[in-house]
């Protein structure tokens, strides 16, 4: 469910208003945003009080159009009912733990009561919007069936979109529709609702004037003193699915709807009068398609309008029907949202709906306020009737579910009855907080999808618990990003029990957090992956993100490259906590463990993980070999189970086996087999060799290596790998030492490598036969993907085939990587994700990543490498950084990954941070020109008989106030408000109309300056300024009275300006002052 209701914009601030028992009526003019006052009151006075009151929404004026790819200038022609139900929408989907993105495509219906579309009467009346395209705009902008329309079109929903118009019932037929379409699989999904809004002071005068409205804006229900309502705004939208289907997929559930049905008054006592017999058949009938007795129903959620006609004759229909069988001390409990936020019409409906589901959930029903002395006309005294008049615990019984009713009766006779049935997960899962509790969905086990060949077999046994999350965070822009992350640390704060350590559901709940963040929440391009393990490091991240200044930049990944570690990087203990933890990766392992077991007596993984007797194994050529290979394999799939795979792929050396693979060139088996026999024939081959890296360019050491040479006693040294900056040397352990200590002694970095061969130098040769003969016996398929050979630095192209020959040459060759990195920057790749033990790969990326590149691409590192002490944590959150750090660069991750082998369940969480900015019709200019005087504005009488005029100023309406400007700030010149006070009382004054008047202005004090704020970029606002009221004391007779000048912000009233004046029609002007002689008369120093 989603909402935005006068006095709230969330489901959570709309119950803790009904809880509060408060209500959301103003007095005033209606009206929300600066702009609006005078856009409904510019056709004269207001002959009705009781239009001085109004629930009405906050900033109505502003939309986050961008947000849904809206232009502004169509924006600004945009009913705000079609903006509300964008938003609202997709607040709901999210509300469901579903990301609206992955709705695209789908059955999804969309039904929503809408009954005016006033915003068109005021762009119609606005002169400056007559261009062509905003005139289309116009169109497809208020039209009722575009208001529904453009949310299917806007999510991209397939299923039907329905707009409907039943007056005041609107919503719930909307809803009744819904749940059809659902039972006759029109729709697998739905949204369902409706929106109103208040944009008319023509036409909500006439329901004042024709006594529909409460004169003191109360709307007293059931009251002896009702006598009418007060008309709100807002939009309400209800998800709704079938039941099986929500419980299959775990969703949240906040009730069910046990059955609906709708009716007509028909001939009645008057087109608008309600017909009882009606309201009764209509109650009647959804009773039966719902299976439920009268009596069961607990509680009623009236139409209840306030009105004397209206109140009686719902009490008796409804008091009649659900009194059959009922006990006397179980009467039914009644009540109307109505009294705390108006009568929403188009959307009454499904704000009932709202209150009592949120009702059921709390456990006790909000007060219903206004109700003093029941009402003489109601039969109180032979109707099973209570009003909630004070908060009333739900009445439950231990062997049902809690039952309501929900009426909606349309002034032209359409009625609706609704049954909601209260429920609760089947281990009744709640999140706590400090409004109460909220549902949660039911627990599910995950479901990823997982790499081709190890697609059933993931083990079944159980895993060691995670440690490490990410919550996922995004938003359209810097300040969205940032605004979600509050947001999320005010959930935090809400939900104290999650904070608790002692708590033993904390973890589990940070767990379905960060769970439903990532597979119930859409993902845009200004991203934050926060890493956590607990509360305390989880508010660490958010607070850094609010603090983070500037923009984040935008996420724009096109090509991801796996880049495959060689030897030398292993260590003792590598992806053990993987290995515990990860099934996917587990899978691999073991596969991998199984097929060596063919082949030696040893465990690889009591190998890799140096369990006991085995802890030296790891160096042994033998083993190194097929463990990085079984290593990168397994990370490769787990990124695979996350949804990333690569485009391109590269190896260093060994590597290159893993990339192979990874390209689909070898099965996992025979990648194995051949790096097990590449590691025995190289650990086998004769001599003392050795290897090791010097920082150095390639030219320097190729002429020391060839100058070693000279003096060599055995095969010689060769350059085995070109990494750009750093070369490595091979050969025979006394001149790897001996070109060492030269090149130390040159000032030089240089670094004998650990318990290494001399790979890809001369000391190799012996095993290339074998290593052939192995390569031989292997089936090789066409890379999948681009691989990148570490021999030849160049895309591997068609025709050319990964044979015994190519891998025999690979071995002894230097491994070109500077080519190689080259050839990723032709590419164009934006990430490199390093595949092995260790982050090696990734700094040699950064150092020689070409220049004439337009940016380094982003590196990450699958695993940290060994701990800092022996004792101490493995490779920790190292794969967790880099999942988040993927998200970050913009990768599509599929989070379910994460949670392989888990059960989760959705739970309520922040919704999108909208970036509203003002999109609203310049309807001041034109009202200026309209009323008496360009700044005067409406013209409005108080009941204390002052008389007000409203406008709104800005620096570039009246056009001439940007030339007044004090220190580069535009100010209202006190000339402005001498004119303000001369046209006001000449307009009241008799005779004012036709100029004869002589005003005196008196005791004219400037208190403020008026600054008028220009338009903000960054906050949209379309014009700047500020709304203006003048204020004449008095009824309009000659004589003395005050005047005042006001002006309003968001911090409320400031006055600036104050007189008395005095008038009176003479016919003949008073004489006035000859600036001329006066200014003659004045000195210099004057």
């Amino acid at each position: 469910m989603a909402c935005r209701f006068p006095g709230g914009g969330s489901i959570s601030a709309f119950w803790r208003r009904l809880k509060n028992g408060e209500s959301s009526v103003i007095e005033g003019v209606p009206g929300s945003g600066r702009g609006r006052v005078g856009d409904l009151f510019r056709d004269g006075p207001v002959q009705s009080e009781a239009c001085r009151f109004g629930a009405n929404l906050d900033d109505l004026t502003r939309f986050d159009a961008a947000f849904f790819r809206i232009s502004p200038v169509e924006a600004q022609l945009l009913d705000p009912q079609q903006r509300l139900m964008l938003e609202t929408s997709w607040r709901a989907i999210e509300d469901a733990g579903m990301d609206p993105e992955r709705l695209r495509g789908t059955r999804t219906g969309v039904y929503a009561g809408i009954s005016n579309n006033e915003y068109r009467g005021l762009i119609l009346e606005v002169s400056d919007t007559a261009e062509p395209a905003p005139s289309l705009y116009t169109v497809t902008g208020t039209s009722f069936n575009t208001a529904i329309g453009r949310v299917a079109y806007v999510l991209g929903l397939q299923g039907p979109a329905i707009a409907v118009d039943t007056a005041c019932s609107s919503s719930l037929v909307a809803v009744h529709q819904a749940v059809t379409a659902l039972q006759r699989d029109e729709a697998d999904l739905a949204l369902a609702g409706g929106v109103h809004t208040i944009l008319s002071g023509r036409l909500l005068e006439l329901r004042g004037n024709a006594g529909m409205l409460a004169p003191d804006g109360r709307c007293k229900t059931f009251d002896a003193a009702a006598n009418g309502y007060v008309r709100g705004e807002g939009c309400g939208i209800l998800m709704l699915k079938r039941l099986g289907d929500a419980k299959a997929d775990g969703d949240r559930i906040w009730a069910l709807i046990r059955g609906a049905a709708l009716n007509q008054d028909g001939a009645s006592q008057g087109l608008t009068v309600p017909n009882g017999a009606a309201q009764e058949l209509v109650i009647e009938a959804a009773l039966r398609r719902a299976g439920i007795r009268p009596s069961e129903v607990d509680y009623v959620e009236a139409h209840g309008t306030g009105t004397p006609v209206g109140d009686p004759i719902e009490a008796q229909a409804t008091g009649t029907v659900y009194g059959r069988g009922r006990e006397e001390d179980r009467p039914l409990l009644i009540g109307s949202v109505k009294t705390n936020i108006g009568h929403l019409e188009s959307a009454a409906g499904v704000a009932g709906i709202i209150k009592t589901v949120l009702a059921m959930n709390k456990g006790v029903i909000p007060q219903h306020l206004n109700f003093r002395t029941p009402n003489p006309a109601i039969g109180w005294e032979r109707l099973p009737l209570r009003v909630t008049s004070e908060a009333t615990p739900w009445p439950l019984l231990p062997d049902r579910p809690p039952l309501a009713g929900v009426s909606g009766f349309g002034w032209s006779g359409t009625n609706a009855h609704l049954l909601l049935e209260g429920y609760h997960t089947p281990d009744r899962a709640r999140l706590e907080s400090t409004d109460g509790q909220w549902p949660c969905g039911s627990e599910r086990q995950v479901r990823i999808r997982l790499p081709d060949g190890i697609r059933h077999q993931a083990p079944k046994e159980r895993f060691a618990p995670r440690t490490t999350r990410i919550l996922p965070l995004s938003g359209e822009t810097s300040q969205a990003l940032r605004d979600l992350a509050g947001r999320y640390l005010e959930w935090l704060d809400e939900h104290p029990a999650i904070l608790a350590p002692e708590d033993s559901t904390t973890d589990s709940f940070l767990a379905d957090m960060a769970w439903t963040a990532g597979v119930g929440r859409s993902h845009f391009s200004r991203r934050a992956g926060i890493t956590f393990s607990d509360a305390a490091s989880l508010r660490q991240g958010l607070a850094a993100i609010t603090t983070t200044e500037g923009e984040t930049s935008a996420s724009a990944v096109t090509t991801v490259a796996f880049a495959y570690t060689g030897q030398a990087s292993q260590w003792v203990g590598m992806g053990e906590s993987l290995y515990e933890s990860e099934p996917v990766f587990r899978a691999v392992l073991d596969r991998c463990d199984k097929a060596l077991r063919g082949l030696r007596d040893v465990s690889l993984l009591d190998v890799m993980f140096g369990r006991t007797g085995h802890e030296t194994l790891l160096d042994d050529p033998a083993w190194t070999q097929p463990a990085i290979y079984a290593l990168e394999n397994a990370l490769t799939a787990l990124w695979a189970s996350l949804g990333i795979e690569p485009d391109v792929v590269v190896g260093h050396s060994l590597g290159e086996i893993a990339a192979a693979a990874a390209a689909g060139v070898y099965t996992l088996e025979d990648g194995l087999l051949f790096a097990a026999a590449r590691g025995e024939l190289m650990g086998a081959v004769p001599g003392d060799g050795a290897m090791a890296a010097v920082f150095a360019p390639a030219s320097r050491v190729l002429a020391a290596v060839e100058e070693q040479n000279t003096v060599s006693e055995g095969p010689g040294v060769s350059v085995a790998a070109d990494n750009g900056a750093q070369q490595v040397v091979s050969g025979p352990a006394k001149d790897v030492e001996a070109l060492v200590r030269r090149f130390e002694s040159e000032g030089l970095w240089a670094r004998k490598l650990r318990n290494s061969p001399a790979y890809h130098s001369a000391m190799v040769e012996p095993a290339l036969d074998g290593l052939a003969a192995t390569v031989t016996s292997l089936e090789a398929s066409i890379p999948s993907c681009s691989l990148v050979s570490s021999m030849t630095g160049r895309v591997v192209e068609a025709g050319e085939t990964l044979d015994s020959g190519y891998w025999r040459q690979q071995a002894r060759r230097p491994v070109a990587f500077r080519d190689c990195i080259q050839t990723l920057a032709a590419l164009e790749v934006d990430v490199v994700v390093e595949v092995g033990p260790r982050a090696v790969l990734g700094p040699m990326v950064l150092m020689n990543w070409p220049d004439t590149s337009d940016r380094a691409p982003l590196t990450l590192s699958s695993l940290n490498g060994p701990p800092a002490e022996p004792s101490g944590p493995a490779e920790g959150s190292g794969f967790e950084d880099a999942v988040a750090g993927a998200y970050e660069a913009g990768l599509a991750v599929a989070f379910e990954g994460l949670y392989a082998g888990e059960k989760r369940r959705r739970v309520p969480l922040p919704g999108y941070p909208f970036q509203r900015r003002r999109h609203w019709v310049q309807a001041s200019k034109r009202r200026r020109r309209d009323s008496a005087h360009p700044l005067l504005g409406g013209r409005h009488e108080s009941p204390h008989g002052e008389v007000l005029f409203e406008t709104d100023l800005s620096p570039s309406d009246p056009a001439w106030l940007a030339d007044h400007r004090v220190f580069d700030r535009v100010m209202a010149p006190g000339a402005l408000y001498a004119a303000m006070a001369l046209a006001a009382a000449g307009s009241e004054s008799p005779g004012g109309s036709e100029g004869n008047v002589s005003v005196v202005v008196e005791d004219f004090q400037l208190h403020t300056a008026l600054i008028l704020p220009e338009p903000d970029p960054e906050s949209g606002d379309g014009e700047g300024g500020r709304r203006v009221q003048t204020v004449l004391e008095g009824s309009g007779t000659a004589g003395s009275r005050r005047f005042e000048v006001f002006s309003k912000d968001e911090d409320g009233w400031t006055l600036h300006m104050e007189a008395r004046l005095s008038s009176s029609a003479t016919g003949r002007a008073t004489p006035r002052i000859d600036v001329g002689n006066l200014t003659a008369g004045l000195s210099p120093a004057d």
